[in-house]
Order: C-alpha cells, then sequence, then structure tokens
C-alpha cells in the first residue's frame, strides 16, 4: 500500500513533522502546569523535573543553577570540575522513593547508571536529594549538589 513502506517519501514526511511537533508540545506541557497553581507540590515537581532532565542529559551546569545559592557559595566548582563531566554519560535516572524530611524539606532517592565515555563502562549508583523550600524566593532548591559519580572510584 502506498505511504507504508519506510522508504516511501510520504511516510518520512509525517515522521518529520512529528519529530518538529516534539518540542513544541513538550514546552506547552511544561506551560500548563506552571499556569494551573502556584502552590509548593506544584513547584517542586517542575523542579525535580527540572534537576532529573538536567542530569539525565548531561546538562550539569543547568543543574547547578538549581541547587541552593548558599551551598554554591561554600563549594564552588571551577571549569575544569564542570569538565570532568563530560567524561560520564548518565544511562538511566530513576526515582526509588520521596519522602517529607520535616516542613519545607523533601528527600528524594535515586538511581543512577553512569557510562565512563573512555571506557564505556557502565555501573550504577545512589543518590540522595535534599529540595528545600525558599519562601523568599518562592522556589525549591537542591541542597545536596550535584551527584559526585566518583565516589569510591
Amino acid at each position: 500500500m502506498p505511504g507504508d513502506a519506510p522508504g516511501d517519501p510520504a511516510m518520512r514526511l509525517t515522521r518529520r513533522q512529528t519529530f518538529l511537533a516534539l518540542p513544541a508540545l513538550l514546552a506547552a506541557a511544561l506551560l500548563v502546569p506552571g499556569c494551573a497553581g502556584s502552590n509548593q507540590g506544584d513547584s517542586l515537581q517542575r523542579a525535580q523535573y527540572a534537576w532529573s532532565a538536567a542530569i539525565r542529559w548531561g546538562d550539569f551546569e543547568g543543574a547547578w543553577n538549581l541547587v541552593d545559592p548558599a551551598y554554591r557559595a561554600r563549594h564552588p566548582l571551577s571549569d575544569v570540575e564542570f569538565e570532568r563531566f563530560n567524561q560520564v554519560q548518565v544511562s538511566h535516572y530513576r526515582e526509588l522513593g520521596t519522602r517529607q524530611a520535616d516542613a519545607g524539606t523533601v528527600q528524594r532517592e535515586i538511581d543512577i547508571g553512569v557510562v565512563n565515555r573512555h571506557t564505556m563502562a557502565e555501573r550504577g549508583m545512589r543518590y540522595r536529594e535534599t529540595w528545600r523550600w525558599d519562601e523568599e524566593a518562592r522556589t525549591w532548591w537542591n541542597t545536596a549538589g550535584l551527584p559526585d559519580f566518583w565516589d569510591g572510584e
């Protein structure tokens, strides 16, 4: 049947249109929850989603912007330290559980798969995120910093 063959131009156009529409749909999906409400729970979900996406896709500088400014001031990262993150690729990022530590603080256990780009060896690690609500900034901050992919290595 025309249009069913993998090399058919009509199918390629449909796939291209789908591929081009995905970023727009993703952007719309991210904006809608922001319009729906501004409570802390929605804000936490948005912050955690942005964090996990940044880590998963290797945007460690973007993730660093979600770290508590007080933590960043106490533990500044140099360009060399940021460059070290280019040695690894995150293969998976899975939430294992979340708990309210106290008022305004949430902890989330994460399982991360890490691939060393030089050896192509993969290993799993656990990471605990701690999130703090900043009433003045009206945002959640990660207070644990970036995952230490080299702990014990």
